[in-house]
């Protein structure tokens, strides 16, 4: 069975990178993760990745330090540098090529994001992998995940979380909450659910890229949504 997706952008929040540890980076889990990543790679699937940095860092939770959110906001964005710069490696280790590029400026470590210039890695079989968010205040990982995606033509947004899909309540809190196997985007506006911001929704929306929410803490997940109808959670027209 062949994959549905010829170009995907996999959004990964740095919590799944923390591992059972919930903090910093679970070596058990970034080799993990990036041997399934370059299993869907070796298909022949272009992948960019947009990780967060919620392991090290979350902006919105600084206030208690005294930090203004502006300035939470950018160290948040760079702990996706620290992020990317892991992931990079270990993926590289497994001998593919990969690019890091930032929306802020680390010139030393990563290149600058530029549209062009991503789409020309993706062409030459390199896997992409955006930090920084989008270089502003006051925007999520998933909105950056959405406006990347949309920039490079992606086929399909990949958001790995804990949990297999969006639910009519939260599954950890309530055992008897269901799954929703589809979703319109409108659907997920109205109801509010929290599984991604309002904001990528509407990107995503804009320019008809489907979102699946699924489980990548499941081992063989990540390859089980691009092959097989059901899995996850499906989001779009």
């Amino acid at each position: 069975m062949g994959v549905r997706y010829n170009r995907i952008l996999l959004k990964l929040s740095g919590g799944i990178l923390a591992g059972e540890q919930g903090f910093g980076i679970d070596p058990k889990t970034l080799n993990r993760i990036s041997d399934e990543i370059v299993e869907v790679y070796n298909l022949g699937v272009q992948i960019a990745i947009v990780v967060g940095g919620g392991n090290i860092l979350r902006g919105t939770q600084s206030s208690h330090l005294g930090i203004d959110r502006v300035t939470a906001d950018y160290m948040g964005m760079l702990a996706t540098i620290l992020n990317a710069l892991a992931l990079q490696s270990l993926i590289e280790r497994r001998g593919v090529q990969t690019r890091v590029m930032s929306a802020i400026t680390v010139s030393q470590v990563a290149e600058p994001y530029i549209r062009r210039r991503a789409i020309r890695h993706l062409e030459k079989g390199r896997i992409v992998i955006f930090a920084g968010g989008t270089g502003n205040p006051y925007f999520s990982t998933d909105s950056a995940a959405a406006l990347r995606a949309s920039e490079i033509g992606a086929d399909v947004i990949l958001k790995g979380t804990r949990v297999d899909g969006v639910y009519t309540e939260d599954p950890e809190k309530n055992p008897k909450a269901e799954k929703i196997s589809r979703l319109t985007y409108y659907d997920f506006l109205v109801n509010d659910y929290k599984v991604l911001d309002t904001s990528a929704i509407d990107i995503a929306r804009q320019t008809s890229i489907p979102i699946i929410v699924f489980n990548i803490t499941r081992e063989g997940e990540l390859l089980r949504v691009l092959k097989e109808e059901g899995v996850g959670t499906y989001i779009g027209i």
